[in-house]
């Protein structure tokens, strides 16, 4: 794609720049990113947010001319991520965000021990990643938190009963459809069909015609950007009377919009964060930053690749540029504090982050509670109003 080769030709300069860099005082940090192929939407968004965290790095005279950064595209493709990461610690990267997808991290943490250097993954949450290395971080959480809060979610609030799961025979797919449909069955509901669909399937229409037919309450829809996009809106023709919930894949900004109308009313769970109302304000300043940089609001995404960056910065401050100190800086992060809420790893090199329930409403992903807050008060401001005209109306006219 023209942008992605556009980028990657820039990579090469900063490239040729490292191979002739400041010697051992040079802190040079990578990135393994799907900037081309099916997770593109992820790639691109998160790009933004490591571009923005490092234009502010290099500001600072501490770090200035010292701080390296290459990006690199995976194109969705384990192998080739796994190759593209070997490549990086090859030219001295002390640490690289990578592993988009759960498949990319999974393939690239073996080089990353091999290597013994740090990768941390911006957006991978597949529960087999929890402990799997010593060098292996994610700022986004496990699937096993977002799962588990959209199952009861569905079964609590929104009262159902009945579900069909429609998922993509992939690794982020299958464990966070697992992790939803056995905390729905434990809370007493049932799904009533598993329907899974294997790599490179165009044709949704069957599979959304097969949800409608079997009537359900709702249907949980587990897979990547594009696809989730064209089954909602094929259930959505389809006249599918129940409701569609999905997971934090459907959070990027530029699928919900593609998506249209029939996204009205999706639910899915993310870690919160929101561009609007009263925000932190290291989320403030970012928001501020990203939007007179891109021209456009950030996403789940962006804000996780804006985080991912930042956390190797605060490692190399708490830590050093070599291989066993800079690790010793990441488990030394302690409460910092991310647009994407507080990041500090535990033993696993999981975050502690839980996931709001998100709804799609005129066209924007709102978090339900804060609706809800928001309805209270304006019930209560209506009580009022209609509070103080009935103490008019029964006071005695003025003289």
């Amino acid at each position: 794609m023209p942008n992605s080769r556009r980028w990657l030709a820039a990579c090469a300069v900063v490239c040729l720049a490292a191979a002739v860099g400041c010697g051992d005082k040079t802190i040079r940090f990578g990135a393994v990113l799907p900037l081309s192929g099916y997770a593109e939407v992820y790639g691109q968004a998160i790009r933004k947010g490591i571009e923005l965290g490092y234009e502010r790095a290099k500001a600072d005279p501490e770090l200035g001319s010292r701080l390296e950064l290459v990006i690199v595209d995976s194109g969705g493709e384990p192998a080739r991520a796994k190759d593209e990461l070997s490549k990086l610690y090859r030219d001295g990267a002390m640490a690289v965000i990578g592993g988009v997808t759960s498949a990319e991290a999974l393939a690239m943490v073996k080089e990353a021990d091999d290597r013994q250097r740090t990768l941390l993954s911006p957006s991978a949450s597949s529960p087999q990643l929890t402990g799997i290395s010593s060098n292996f971080f994610r700022v986004f959480p496990s699937d096993f938190a977002e799962g588990t809060v959209m199952a009861r979610y569905a079964h609590d609030n929104l009262r159902l009963r009945v579900g069909v799961v429609l998922a993509k025979e992939e690794t982020f797919a299958k464990g966070i459809q697992q992790v939803f449909s056995d905390e729905f069955q434990r809370k007493g509901g049932r799904i009533e069909e598993t329907v899974e669909y294997p790599e490179g399937t165009a044709d949704f229409a069957a599979l959304c015609e097969r949800v409608v037919t079997l009537k359900p309450d709702f249907v949980f829809l587990a897979a990547y950007a594009e696809e989730l996009s064209r089954m909602i809106q094929h259930l959505d023709r389809l006249g599918f009377s129940g409701l569609v919930l999905t997971t934090s894949s459907f959070a990027a900004a530029e699928t919900i919009e593609k998506t249209g109308t029939a996204a009205e009313g999706t639910y899915y769970a993310q870690t919160s964060f929101d561009v609007e109302g009263q925000l932190a304000p290291q989320v403030e300043s970012f928001v501020k930053a990203y939007r007179a940089k891109y021209q456009h609001d950030p996403d789940l995404y962006a804000a996780h690749g804006f985080d991912a960056f930042n956390i190797l910065v605060e490692a190399y401050r708490q830590g050093g540029t070599s291989g066993l100190s800079f690790w010793k800086g990441m488990r030394n992060v302690h409460e910092f504090a991310g647009v994407t809420g507080s990041l500090q790893f535990d033993e696993r090199g999981d975050v502690g982050k839980f996931p709001h329930v998100y709804v799609v409403t005129e066209g924007k992903a709102v978090d339900v509670e804060q609706q809800r807050q928001k309805q209270i008060e304006e019930a209560r401001r209506k009580m009022r109003e209609i509070e103080e005209s009935l103490r008019n109306l029964q006071s005695p006219p003025g003289r």
